[in-house]
C-alpha cells in the first residue's frame, strides 16, 4: 500500500507530543523541509510544534537568520562525528530507514520518548546540511522537553539542566524532558529539578550548552577516575550547540563502553 493510500486510513492529527517526535521526520527521509510529505509509512508527520518549542530547540544548537556552510566540502544530510570526525558506519546498511519507520509508528509518547533516547538510528542525521555537527535526534528530544515544559505553565528562563550522576545507580527518566541517557547518566531539561544538580538555560535560548555546563554544581561524570572522562569535562565546556554537545556525550561514551581507545580528537563546527 502506498503511503498516500495508508494515510487514507488515518483521519485524525498527531497527539500533539506524538506529532513532536514526528516532525522532523523529512530530514531522515534525505528531503527539505519544503519537499516533505505529510504522510510517511501511514502516520502523519511534518506538523508544526505548538509553543514555539521546535523554534526554541533549532536556536539551541544554530544561530539565527539564514544558514551558511561551515563545513567546506560537506553538504550530506548525515552527521559529522566530533569524535571520529567522519558520519556513522550505520548510514552504509539497510537498517537505518526500517529502524526509523519503526519508530515513528510509536503512537505512545512515553514509548517514543523512550525509543528517541535509545535510538541510534536518528542520530546519524544532522539538524541541518549547513550545520553538519548538530544532531537530528537531540533536536527532536530538545523540541520535545521544552514543549512539554511549555505546556505545564514553564518559561524558557524558568528552566534548568538537571543532572543524575554516574554511580549513582539507574538514573531516573523523566518522559519527554530527560533529553539524553547513557553511561549511567540522565540529563534532564525541567523546571523541576527536584533537588538534583542543576544550572539554569538562561534568559532566552541561545548556542550555550558550555556555560550551562560549566554552571552545573555538580558534573555527571566521574572526572577523578580517569583522563577519558577530564577530556570529556573539558570539551563540554567548548561546545556551545546543544544538539551536538549530547550527541558528542553518546558517541564518546559509547567509544569507550566499547573499548574503541582515545576518543580525545576533536574536530571544528560547534
Amino acid at each position: 500500500m502506498s503511503d498516500a493510500a495508508e494515510s487514507a486510513v488515518v483521519e485524525t492529527e498527531s497527539a500533539p507530543l506524538v506529532g513532536v517526535y514526528r516532525h522532523d521526520v523529512h530530514k531522515a527521509r534525505l528531503r527539505s523541509h519544503a519537499d516533505a510529505e505529510d504522510w510517511v509509512a501511514g502516520v502523519r508527520v511534518n506538523q508544526a510544534v505548538p509553543r514555539g518549542a521546535d523554534g526554541d530547540a533549532a536556536l539551541l544548537s544554530r544561530p539565527r537568520g539564514e544558514p551558511s556552510q561551515t563545513f567546506e566540502g560537506h553538504d550530506s544530510p548525515y552527521r559529522l562525528s566530533l569524535v571520529s570526525g567522519s558520519i556513522s558506519p550505520l548510514v552504509e546498511t539497510a537498517s537505518v530507514w526500517p529502524a526509523i519507520r519503526d519508530l515513528i509508528q510509536l503512537d505512545d509518547p512515553v514509548e517514543l520518548h523512550a525509543a528517541w533516547l535509545a535510538s541510534r538510528e536518528v542520530g546519524v542525521f544532522s539538524e541541518s546540511v549547513y550545520y553538519p555537527y548538530t544532531s537530528l535526534k537531540y533536536h527532536t528530544l530538545l523540541a520535545a522537553a521544552l514543549f512539554d515544559n511549555y505546556r505545564a505553565g514553564y518559561d524558557f528562563e524558568d528552566l534548568y539542566l538537571a543532572v543524575e550522576p554516574a554511580g549513582k545507580g539507574s538514573p531516573d527518566v523523566v518522559p519527554h524532558r530527560t533529553v539524553l541517557e547513557t553511561a549511567g547518566v540522565a540529563l534532564t531539561v525541567t523546571g523541576e529539578p527536584d533537588g538534583r544538580p542543576a544550572a539554569r538555560l538562561g534568559g532566552g535560548p541561545v548556542r550555550s550548552f558550555a556555560d550551562v555546563w560549566s554552571r552545573l554544581p555538580e558534573h555527571p561524570f566521574q572526572a577523578d577516575s580517569g583522563r577519558e572522562w577530564r577530556v570529556l569535562d573539558a570539551q563540554l565546556r567548548r561546545i556551545r550547540s546543544w544538539s551536538t554537545a549530547l550527541q558528542y556525550i553518546e558517541d564518546y561514551c559509547r567509544r569507550f563502553e566499547s573499548g574503541g581507545g582515545s576518543a580525545a580528537g576533536f574536530g571544528g563546527g560547534r
